[in-house]
């Protein structure tokens, strides 16, 4: 993982304009108010072995998680990140049953179990950092979520 990479293209985001439409952007997704970046993906994982599925599991945890710690060490007068919270996805899964759960939130919360949460002051948005692998029929993905839309 190459975590000075994913800062600055996290950082980017927090600036770059949102599309007026859905659809790919730079290889990854983004629409109106909201940008989904893969990190990092175990392409060709899709069916394999369930054991080197968890190994990728854990592996991109740890990845999260020192993205975590890099984007919270820099909080501070000088930086724009406000540490929020680690935010359980499952409960938003389960709320999308009952209610209108805006994207992109209802989208990362099928697709993560967690995830960290910050709000990038003075920007106006919301960046999450998860581990897509709650299909475990499809490839386990680092993703960086970078939205104007607050979380429900």
């Amino acid at each position: 993982m190459d975590i000075a990479r994913h800062i600055a293209l996290i950082d980017e985001l927090c600036f770059r304009p949102f599309p007026a439409e859905h659809g790919p952007s730079d290889g990854d997704t983004a629409g109106p108010g909201h940008f989904v970046a893969v990190l990092e993906s175990s392409h060709g994982l899709r069916d394999g072995d369930q054991g080197e599925r968890a190994a990728t599991v854990e592996q991109y945890e740890r990845y999260r998680d020192a993205l975590h710690e890099r984007l919270a060490s820099r909080r501070g007068e000088t930086e724009p990140w406000n540490l929020r919270t680690v935010w359980n996805l499952q409960t938003v899964l389960l709320r999308t049953e009952r209610e209108e759960i805006p994207e992109p939130w209802a989208a990362l919360s099928a697709r993560a179990r967690l995830a960290h949460l910050w709000e990038a002051e003075g920007t106006g948005r919301w960046v999450a950092v998860a581990v897509a692998d709650a299909d475990e029929s499809d490839e386990v993905q680092l993703l960086a979520v970078v939205t104007q839309e607050a979380p429900p």
